[in-house]
């Protein structure tokens, strides 16, 4: 029988991702490992990356749902930054898990100090109106999807901190749109990431209904309260800039 405290931080655990996505679409995903690890108690690194990418995927599901209410997803732009992130995911899972453990978590450690000072520095220059995919917008959706689902394959990561600005980038689409483009993409770069790693029983899958039912709670709490916290956009950011930067400060050190 599992112990009741370990699957109750991993309910906790998943609320709090959950509300981040809710709230922001994204960079939620970078603290669910680390709090997998250091306050639910995995020990091994890479059933950690497996089961949190499981249930990151779950926690954006939800969100999405949510977000389909108030917006419309470009899903043409989603398709082909998804379908090229999902190959290069599949390739960054391998690699992952050929990775010692130690050094998967340092390297990791260093990418969420990259990533909270990327969303400190972020100035988005959304477009006036909806923009899906275009001709001319696809080779940068393909690349950026490639790169950004090579990263969260190797990582476990949702990578809606690279999803967003990415769309943005490439289609010039709103932030509303971009955020509900990324929870598709994060959805389907979790389930791929986590399948990689269930293959190879790397996951926990009792922590992964836990942290996906906290998820849930959370991210509809998040959604609520999105749009009293849009005028506060910038100080929401800085705030997910410095929990990420504070967890991979202590990942690090340890």
């Amino acid at each position: 029988m599992r112990d009741p405290v370990q699957l109750a931080l991993g309910a906790t655990s998943g609320s709090v991702v959950g509300l981040i996505l809710g709230l922001a679409g994204g960079g939620g995903s970078l603290l669910a490992i680390p709090m997998l690890i250091h306050v639910v108690g995995l020990r091994n690194v890479h059933v950690a990356v497996g089961t949190g990418a499981f249930a990151v995927a779950a926690c954006a599901l939800v969100n999405l749902v949510g977000h389909l209410r108030v917006a419309r997803v470009p899903w043409r732009a989603a398709g082909w930054f998804g379908m090229a992130g999902i190959l290069a995911a599949l390739l960054g899972a391998g690699l992952g898990k050929q990775f010692d453990g130690a050094r998967l978590q340092g390297l990791f450690a260093l990418v969420m100090l990259a990533a909270a000072g990327l969303m400190i520095r972020r100035r988005f220059r959304p477009g006036l109106a909806p923009a899906d995919a275009r001709r001319e917008s696809v080779p940068k959706l393909v690349g950026f999807g490639g790169a950004t689902g090579l990263m969260s394959g190797f990582f476990g990561i949702g990578g809606g901190f690279l999803v967003v600005p990415g769309l943005v980038a490439a289609t010039g689409m709103p932030l509303v749109s971009a955020v509900g483009c990324s929870l598709v993409v994060i959805t389907a770069f979790g389930l791929t990431t986590g399948l990689s790693y269930a293959l190879s029983e790397m996951v926990d899958w009792v922590l992964v209904l836990a942290f996906g039912a906290g998820g849930a709670g959370g991210g509809l709490l998040g959604l609520r309260l999105r749009a009293a916290c849009a005028v506060r956009e910038g100080l929401l950011e800085t705030v997910l800039a410095a929990l990420i930067a504070g967890a991979g400060l202590v990942m690090l050190l340890r």
